[in-house]
């Protein structure tokens, strides 16, 4: 099933990348400390794909957050119909 970028991805995306840059974490850090390619990452931080639950919070563990600190703002509304249905 292909991801669909949503305001919701683009907005956990910015959050995940605002928690790794106080952090000071690259990237490639992060990859490495969640278990997760950097590809995806930066596809994440991008809001170009919406990751599923365990890739959640296997990063915000590895950003040494809770899982809801990265979801905080985010609304329904922020899917796509596609999304939703």
């Amino acid at each position: 099933m292909p991801r669909t970028p949503s305001a919701a991805a683009a907005h956990i995306g910015e959050r995940i990348t605002t928690s790794r840059k106080a952090r000071s974490m690259s990237v490639d850090e992060l990859a490495v400390a969640s278990r997760i390619d950097s590809s995806n990452i930066r596809s994440y931080e991008n809001g170009r794909a919406l990751m599923n639950v365990q890739s959640l919070v296997r990063i915000a563990e590895a950003l040494q957050v809770d899982a809801g600190e990265l979801l905080d703002g985010v609304t329904s509304d922020m899917f796509g119909r596609e999304q939703g249905r």
